[in-house]
């Protein structure tokens, strides 16, 4: 079953409408391959469609990402980011200075989701993460030696 077709029937399982307009922002994200913005996903859907706002993209990625079938982080540009829950849990590094984005291996933060379960009984969303830092070309340029 194409990945488009399980986040609709994850949709249609919990109980909620599908219309044409919310089909097609699932198709917009399944499709994408990729992290995808709001307002990029509002573009796909307006070229085949008149009947869509901004509001009603924002509205159903709010409940995409409530039901834990789409994930979003801020990935320090200024837009927030979603990615399907398809695109498994990933972690990237940003860098401040130059907006360089690395993904980092999503093994490194098990340790720290455990330490937070155990010391405070925290279960932290880890899935879809963003940290903020300096890379490496950046930390060489402000700290030559």
């Amino acid at each position: 079953m194409p990945h488009c077709h399980t986040l609709i029937a994850a949709l249609r399982r919990s109980g909620y409408r599908l219309t044409p307009q919310r089909e097609m922002i699932v198709e917009a994200i399944a499709h994408a391959g990729r992290h995808i913005t709001a307002e990029e996903i509002f573009e796909q859907v307006r070229s085949r469609t008149g009947a869509v706002n901004i509001a009603t993209i924002y509205r159903t990625l709010d409940l995409l990402v409530e039901l834990g079938l789409v994930s979003c982080t801020d990935l320090g540009d200024g837009k927030i980011w979603y990615a399907s829950s398809h695109h498994g849990p990933h972690c990237h590094l940003v860098c401040r200075y130059c907006g360089c984005v690395t993904e980092a291996d999503y093994a490194l933060l098990i340790p720290i989701d455990e330490r937070l379960r155990e010391q405070y009984g925290f279960v932290a969303d880890l899935h879809h993460l963003a940290i903020p830092g300096v890379c490496a070309a950046c930390q060489s340029k402000t700290n030559p030696r």
